[in-house]
């Protein structure tokens, strides 16, 4: 299948920053596509640069196949910034001066605050709502015109755990709709909950890209313990299957191939004549993960 957007070797600086560094990655028709990094990774500049917003100093980027950026940019809803809108106008009233602006021909405004669940408050002032509120205010605007894919930089931004899960299940309820969305976060929870494809950027590279279950795999460990820890550690290094074992403090951290189990771990100990007196698996969290690729 086609890629929705490709990215071919990116490259941006800011004088003497550089932003993005020969990035490329390809984004799937109908995925939830995250663009994860810490702040200063580079996301809000490949954003910018695929919305046609920046000019990248090098590279190039393509849509739809190749579809020129005026058609490809009405098949497109974004939300690059804080949502603006007039605090004295009502949600419809707002919607309306967007659909000016984006010289929007389908009168769909009852649709899109149906679909973020503002239809009820379509009436109130925008002053009135909560941050979550806005936020789904600013969806129902990107979603003006039925675009094809929708682009949102750190959707959950500022909100409370009330209107962080409220925008990370419209977003889910986008994606079954059939929306593409790419979304940049520095968010790793947000990431792997709504996400199903990533690509992690840390100063401006690209490190890791492809599905979320992929990229993001953690890999468990197993810990063992005995009295003679550096005749332990000798033994295990020669175990098949076992790829490391770390001394870390008074226990040794095993980093295997899946096959390996810990009841293999300790039937193997004791053919070579070592007691374990200490062995547990332990999980290794995607927070680990993530932050070993990125510090």
């Amino acid at each position: 299948m086609q890629p929705v957007l490709s990215i071919q070797n990116i490259s941006k600086s800011y004088k003497p920053i550089q932003a993005l560094k020969n990035v490329s990655f390809d984004v799937p028709e109908g995925s939830v596509f995250g663009i994860l990094g810490p702040n200063g990774s580079g996301k809000t500049t490949m954003l910018g640069t695929i919305l046609d917003v920046l000019k990248a100093d090098a590279g190039s980027y393509q849509w739809f196949g190749g579809m020129n950026a005026a058609d490809a940019r009405k098949q497109i809803g974004a939300i690059l910034e804080t949502p603006n809108f007039y605090p004295y106008l009502s949600a419809i009233d707002n919607l309306e001066v967007a659909a000016a602006i984006k010289q929007n021909k389908l009168d769909d405004k009852l649709d899109v605050l149906k679909k973020v669940d503002l239809l009820a408050r379509k009436d109130s002032k925008f002053q009135t709502y909560s941050l979550g509120m806005k936020q789904r205010l600013a969806i129902a605007s990107a979603l003006l015109g039925k675009p094809k894919v929708l682009i949102f930089d750190e959707p959950t931004n500022g909100l409370d755990p009330a209107g962080i899960a409220e925008i990370r299940e419209l977003i889910k309820q986008l994606h079954s709709e059939g929306y593409t969305i790419i979304m940049a976060s520095h968010l790793l929870d947000e990431v792997e909950k709504v996400c199903t494809h990533v690509a992690i950027l840390k100063k401006g590279e690209l490190l890791l890209t492809g599905p979320v279950t992929e990229v993001l795999l953690s890999k468990d460990t197993i810990e063992v313990k005995a009295a003679d820890i550096s005749a332990l550690q000798q033994v295990l290094q020669n175990m098949p299957g076992i790829k490391e074992a770390k001394l870390l403090s008074d226990s040794l951290v095993l980093v295997c191939d899946d096959v390996v189990t810990s009841t293999a771990v300790n039937q193997y100990c004791i053919s070579k004549g070592i007691i374990l007196s200490h062995l547990a698996m332990k999980k290794k969290s995607l927070e680990t993960k993530f932050m070993e690729l990125t510090n």
